[in-house]
């Protein structure tokens, strides 16, 4: 195989007093990197060529794989009911839902007009895709008016996340209006139905303004509503539950800062409802005369106010605060107030009676781990039915229809898999880790009955750790490929992460990053201590900042590994820090911190970052993904990395880097056909290292 090769060109930065040498910092394009993401011909020729030629040998080491990729993408369709059909939702005037087919690839959305048996398909993503004659296809929203007329939909044709918006008369399915291009993707519209809020981006892609666009006039006519001044927060606007007010929230990562103004309001003058506080995030909601207040005031891990619209100071405690324990938000009905929380990596649900102020949990299965969930059925909420869903590492999902009076639960819709599946074959299981500071660690995993647990099976070790995301220990067909196969799928809830609460997040961040990928080292260490792998029989699986954690471990521990998974991974995290003129990066101070301005967090990140960490050490085989469309993790990042591990590495095994020059995002190529294809070529990677053939 024929490595290619990378330019090096001295370079170096003075930060803090320290030299930081980079001799791919060519590669950043650091004065128009930005301009690279609209209009790909930026590209630096020598740049694209190595990509290229990255991409050929990637292409070549899959050859022999051909059939097995063709097997693994029949097998995870045949796991799809390819056509089916969402369930309907029933508003004013129509009923809405969702549909796929057999032979599309994209979402059709559909409507019936209550009282009527004509269905209508407003919006066909097959023949929308189509016609964009764009090689990628991304729906932000779609939104139809409140009188049913007109739908609004925004539309990213290269994976960049810049929506362009568009408008339809429903009726005569025309486009009326001229685009509005360059937005968030996010559309509101005003209960008369005469006008949407929408959020434009900048030229750092950051969303620092909200618009009103009046229909029927030229969008360099419309009005600037809101504008947030601070770079390192976003700005996003919303309805409440019960349609009185419009909600402006701007926030970072730990602070937020919301406004409010009458839905009815012609002249919009947004009402400040409570001064931004460093590190207190809240989410107001409006019910029945009240406001309900989400907020880690006074409580770590969240508690619920309320106060009468009156009287907006008057706060009291709705649902108070509990010890290690999320509370989540709230859904309303006419006489009960529906809500989650999550204790121990676990989800729980619980309905309120609001005039006898009792609640109670809603058990849904006697699996012990699982994704439980709640929605409405209607925009009415004068009812006591609801729908509720239940999924699971080895159940597919089910929902029922509820009543919260009679108690009286009946399955409405359960996920086919038309190829088979009985979740008996499967064991789940929920295993804690001991981590290097006395942290237990939940571990979720899933395997083949049969497989035994003597030391000889593979692992493949899903991680994220990062932004207080909680992975979800939800149903994945796709993952059976593997499964069945005797690989032993694993999500380790380290630290950064939200499953255990806020503690858990800050324990995860700034100066405790590194407990990130230590516990993932306890975990991947101790699953070898209990016998469900060995050492060396791991793979990584993670993506975006996951891929930090990715790069960090491997770094630290390379000989854990057969083989690793790191999709458009943030691996060159300290450059990307260091310029606070790419997308994320003021953002991400209050995740990583500041190592422009501060020599503590420069330190720091410098010593974990993957991209300064790489040294002369065996790597296990690697498959790095990436796009040049991606304004997340740039493609700059992926690329250097793979050119200095081949400088450093003393193996001869086989690191690959696989760049989408075409159109793609964060998320790769768009399209079930086109995801379902990439998962298969992953897979293969792993099942080709674990020496299993078919």
């Amino acid at each position: 195989m024929n490595i290619p090769k990378l330019r090096k060109e001295k370079a170096t930065k003075t930060y803090h007093g320290y030299e930081l040498a980079d001799e791919y910092a060519y590669v950043d394009q650091p004065h128009n990197i930005i301009e690279v993401l609209q209009d790909p011909k930026k590209l630096l020729p020598e740049v694209r060529k190595y990509l290229q030629e990255n991409n050929k040998i990637t292409a070549e080491y899959f050859k022999d794989t051909k059939k097995l990729q063709t097997k693994i993408f029949k097998e995870i369709k045949s796991k799809i009911k390819l056509s089916d059909e969402g369930l309907k939702f029933k508003d004013h005037r129509y009923y809405y839902w969702t549909k796929t087919t057999e032979e599309g690839n994209y979402i059709k959305y559909l409507r019936q007009k209550i009282g009527s048996s004509e269905t209508e398909i407003y919006f066909d993503g097959d023949k929308e895709k189509k016609s964009s004659k764009s090689k990628y296809f991304g729906l932000g929203a779609i939104s139809v008016s409140h009188d049913d007329k007109l739908m609004a939909y925004s539309v990213d044709l290269k994976g960049s996340e810049y929506y362009d918006i568009f408008l339809r008369d429903l009726s005569t399915n025309k486009l009326v209006e001229d685009k509005i291009e360059n937005t968030s993707g996010n559309i509101n519209w005003s209960l008369d139905s005469k006008s949407f809020f929408y959020t434009p981006l900048d030229k750092f892609h950051r969303s620092k303004k909200i618009y009103q666009h009046i229909i029927g006039k030229s969008s360099k006519e419309d009005q600037l509503i809101f504008e947030e001044k601070d770079d390192s927060f976003s700005v996003a606007i919303s309805l409440t539950s019960d349609e009185k007010f419009f909600v402006i929230s701007t926030s970072d990562s730990n602070t937020v800062e919301e406004y409010f103004f009458s839905s009815k309001d012609e002249k919009i003058e947004p009402k400040l409802f409570q001064k931004r506080e460093r590190n207190i995030k809240y989410s107001i909601d409006s019910w029945k005369n009240h406001w309900y207040v989400h907020t880690n005031q006074n409580a770590l891990d969240y508690q619920i106010l309320r106060c009468e619209h009156k009287n907006e100071k008057k706060l009291e405690v709705f649902i108070p605060p509990k010890n290690e324990t999320i509370i989540g938000g709230l859904d309303f009905l006419d006489d009960y107030i529906l809500r989650g929380e999550k204790s121990d990596a676990i989800p729980k649900l619980f309905i309120r009676n609001i005039h006898t102020n009792k609640e109670e949990e809603l058990k849904i299965s006697k699996e012990p781990v699982g994704s439980p969930g709640i929605s409405l059925m209607q925009k009415n909420t004068n009812t006591t039915k609801i729908r509720i869903s239940w999924d699971s590492l080895a159940t597919p999902g089910k929902i029922y229809e509820y009543d919260i009076l009679t108690k009286v639960k009946k399955m409405v819709k359960e996920v086919e898999i038309p190829s088979g599946h009985n979740p008996d074959d499967y064991v789940v299981e929920r295993i804690k880790a001991q981590s290097h500071d006395g942290r237990q660690i939940p571990i979720t995993l899933v395997r083949k009955k049969n497989t035994k647990l003597d030391g000889t099976s593979k692992l493949l070790l899903y991680a994220y750790g990062c932004y207080k995301h909680s992975v979800p220990v939800s149903f994945s067909a796709s993952k059976f490929c593997l499964v069945d196969r005797g690989i032993i799928y694993a999500i380790a809830h380290v630290r950064g992460g939200g499953e255990l609460g806020e503690k858990w997040y800050l324990e995860g961040k700034l100066l405790n990053k590194k407990n990130t990928f230590k516990d993932y080292i306890s975990c991947a260490e101790h699953l070898i201590k209990k016998k469900y792998t060995y050492k060396g029989g791991l793979a990584f699986y993670g993506g975006s900042a996951g891929g930090t954690t990715g790069g960090s471990v491997i770094n630290m521990s390379p000989d854990l590994f057969f083989a690793a998974l790191l999709l458009v991974p943030y691996v060159d995290c300290l450059t990307t820090s260091l310029n606070d003129k790419l997308p994320l990066t003021p953002g991400e101070y209050e995740v990583f911190g500041n190592p422009k301005k501060y020599k503590e967090y420069f330190e720091y990140i410098k010593s974990y970052a993957p991209y300064n960490n790489l040294k002369k050490i065996n790597y296990p085989p690697m498959l790095i993904t990436s796009s040049i469309f991606d304004n997340r993790v740039l493609y700059s990042e992926p690329t250097k990395y793979i050119a200095r591990l081949r400088d450093l590495k003393k193996d001869n095994n086989v690191q690959l880097l696989k760049c989408k020059l075409e159109a793609a995002g964060h998320g790769g190529a768009s399209g079930r056909d086109n995801a379902i294809t990439e998962i298969a070529e992953e897979f293969c990677f792993i099942l080709k290292n674990a020496k299993i053939k078919n």
